[in-house]
């Protein structure tokens, strides 16, 4: 009588433990869910629109003379986005402009995104033509993330550059990505 009272304790404590396992891998997993998309709306660039129409503010000045030529190959040497780094890409367009790293709140709602790379002179209200300052208050007139069109923005740095258009397929195998805006040319490395 007393070992099968022995058993069955031994029993009702493994099965709890067992329990309460299963219990703390599901809170983990829930915990990790939470923390992805958690990431996905503080700046990391999960949120972006991954292909766009390639239309360009008529403004836009195409570079002379580009590091990389329309037409041709480069790899990337940027994490912008999940499957970027090391993908190889197509140069769809290239621009002279200056490009800014921004922090703003999308206008539909969620955390606030830090440090954006990149939007340019030409997609910000009102810019003009000077280079803006770091701390200057703007309104982005881009559609690269959910939320960025019509937000209001900060920005964290200037710099005059050549930015790219590019076409890729990225290391992660999803699908192709078409007229991804924007790298610039430190960015990019030959082939």
């Amino acid at each position: 009588m007393k070992s099968k009272k022995l058993i069955i304790g031994v029993l009702l404590i493994v099965s709890t433990l067992i329990v309460a396992a299963c219990g703390n891998d599901n809170e983990e997993k829930s915990q990790k869910e939470n923390d992805e998309n958690m990431s996905m709306d503080s700046g990391d660039h999960e949120g972006m629109e991954h292909s766009s129409s390639g239309e360009v503010p008529d403004d836009l000045e195409v570079a002379e003379d580009p590091k990389f030529e329309v037409g041709s190959q480069a790899i990337l040497e940027t994490d912008h986005m999940k499957g970027m780094q090391g993908a190889e890409a197509t140069i769809v367009g290239a621009y002279d402009t200056i490009a800014y790293a921004i922090s703003y709140t999308p206008t539909t709602g969620g955390e606030r995104v830090e440090n954006h790379k990149w939007v340019i002179q030409e997609e910000i209200v009102d810019a003009g033509g000077e280079s803006l300052e770091p701390g200057t208050e703007v309104t982005i007139n881009a559609s690269h993330m959910k939320g960025m069109d019509g937000a209001t923005a900060v920005i964290e740095s200037a710099k005059q550059t050549t930015v790219y258009m590019i076409d890729y397929v990225p290391t992660t195998g999803e699908d192709k990505v078409t007229n991804h805006k924007w790298v610039t040319g430190g960015e990019l490395s030959a082939e």
